[in-house]
């Protein structure tokens, strides 16, 4: 039987366009589902919109929109880049569909009783995060998330959370990970909030200071939930926890893979907030939380003030998916802060896609081409011991599938590129030591049928491994090479060990990456 996979990644605000930041964090739940469902496992991926949020509303009011349609505009975009970044997302929420309100106010009416109450609340409120900081948190009176950003003095009944009930268990199900925090940098950060003694926190606001919008509190008109505390149940409201769905069984109730990949900002919502929520309500709580860095340009921080702000789509018109894809999982570190500039865009595109991948698998099948009509070669030695496959002195691509796996296990994926990108290395100088065009002027064609046919295997070889990465490229090499697990809807990844068969038909295609030879001009930051 398949084991099951479930991944999300934070559903973010629509009170803007998405930047590049947020492109990044979909490439990676995106290549993390690819992962899985290459290794078999049946995997749900879900993401979708926040569309409750006060900063929501103050957007579309700037905007002289009503809130409705201006969400419902913004949501359309996200829903856009998803599409632009060929992300295999399997459902899309939108936190202001009838059925997350249901199932929202299903999970508050599930909480215990004795965890919620209503108090007069007076504190600095940070719009930017939507949530109440207290003067330990602010750097010279603000927030650090959002420097220079005025906070506001609200004051107002809520209702609370008592998270304080929680202390112990939350302590002891982040220590003993049975939620995994990853990396341990975040898992000791957590830990050390949760050990200076929690306090509870704010799960609503009043209809009045909402303007109306938000999921109504059961039973009282007069609040609608705190955005927080009804986004983060959309990673069961989407599986259809308010019907009790048969997704919401299958992929949350009778499933030990649940994984939340988030940013480093909105850690405490979901390794102290969300788990003590599920605990009160008696609803399973996920494996694990990936928690990546944030992207800087040029060293500096992402602001519309800085002029700084990426369009992601504009980074796809001048490189393609797959070159962006790459470049944020490659260049970013998968668990810590990156820099994203275009001059080392032109290098790595040049160096590592044009230079490296895409000139291996021309060389390869131009030789076929060449040399054996275009056909994989026939050879008679035992395939298996092939030395790309099989040398122990060499980085075979058993070695490179072996470390990108492990890389994997630990959401490092930009490690499991630097895996790949060795291999790639391997071959090319196989290809220079072996010098198969010299085997061919002097009619050796047994040897050079031997060393074709291990650059064609492992060039069928990288079409599996980079896979979840660059899924456009990887169908371009299986459609060459016809590799049809690749082909299908959900490839499987059991066909990926096999031996290229000989005999095939190759079809020789465009150059996969063309050098760039003009650097980043005419398209700038917005």
């Amino acid at each position: 039987m398949k084991d099951k996979f479930y991944v999300t990644n934070a559903i973010p605000y629509v009170n803007a366009k998405p930047h590049i930041g947020f492109a990044l964090e979909i490439c990676q739940s995106d290549s993390i589902a690819r992962h899985h469902r290459l290794m078999g496992d049946d995997t749900f991926f879900m993401m979708g919109a926040d569309e409750n949020s006060l900063k929501n509303v103050q957007a579309a009011e700037k905007a002289g929109m009503k809130t409705a349609d201006f969400v419902a505009e913004n949501t359309k975009a996200f829903e856009e880049l998803n599409h632009l970044l060929n992300i295999s997302n399997d459902n899309f929420i939108k936190t202001a569909n009838p059925n997350h309100f249901k199932g929202a106010q299903k999970f508050w009416e599930s909480c215990c009783k004795e965890d919620v109450y209503k108090k007069s609340y007076k504190g600095l409120y940070c719009i930017g995060c939507e949530e109440f900081k207290k003067e330990e948190e602010l750097t010279q009176g603000f927030c650090i998330e959002h420097p220079g950003v005025e906070l506001e003095v609200i004051e107002e009944e809520n209702y609370f959370f008592k998270l304080s009930n929680y202390q112990g268990q939350l302590e002891e199900i982040i220590a003993t990970d049975k939620v995994k925090i990853i990396p341990e940098s975040r898992k000791n950060e957590v830990l050390s909030f949760v050990r200076m003694g929690l306090e509870d926190f704010s799960i609503s606001r009043t209809k009045e200071r909402a303007k109306g919008w938000g999921v109504p509190v059961p039973g009282d008109p007069d609040h609608v939930m705190y955005v927080w505390f009804d986004a983060l149940t959309n990673y069961i409201t989407g599986l259809g926890y308010g019907e009790d769905g048969e997704l919401f069984k299958k992929y949350w109730v009778e499933n030990d893979h649940k994984l939340h990949v988030i940013g480093k900002g909105i850690l405490r919502f979901h390794a102290v907030y969300w788990l003590a929520m599920l605990l009160s309500a008696k609803v399973s709580l996920p494996s694990e939380i990936f928690v990546h860095g944030y992207i800087t340009v040029d060293s500096q921080k992402i602001s519309k003030t800085l002029g700084n702000v990426i369009d992601p789509a504009d980074i796809v018109k001048k490189y393609g998916v797959d070159a962006t894809r790459y470049y944020l999982l490659r260049a970013i570190p998968s668990t810590a802060d990156g820099d994203f500039s275009y001059s080392r865009f032109d290098d790595i595109y040049n160096s590592e896609l044009a230079g490296g991948l895409g000139n291996l698998v021309s060389r390869v099948l131009t030789m076929a081409e060449k040399y054996f009509n275009s056909k994989v070669p026939e050879v008679s030695k035992d395939l298996d011991s092939h030395p790309l496959r099989a040398d122990e002195n060499l980085y075979t691509w058993k070695d490179a599938y072996k470390d990108r796996s492990n890389a994997f296990d630990d959401y490092k994926l930009n490690e499991a590129l630097n895996a790949v990108n060795h291999f790639i290395k391997t071959a090319n100088k196989y290809i220079d030591d072996t010098k198969p065009w010299v085997l061919a002027k002097e009619g050796k064609m047994d040897e050079l049928a031997w060393v074709l046919y291990g650059l064609l295997d492992s060039v069928h070889q990288l079409a599996w491994m980079i896979n979840p990465f660059m899924p456009e490229t990887s169908i371009k090499i299986a459609k060459s090479l016809k590799i049809e697990g690749l082909l299908r809807d959900r490839p499987d990844h059991k066909e990926s060990f096999t031996n290229i068969k000989p005999g095939i038909k190759i079809e020789k295609r465009e150059m996969l990456f063309p050098r760039l030879e003009n650097k980043w001009e005419g398209i700038h930051a917005s």
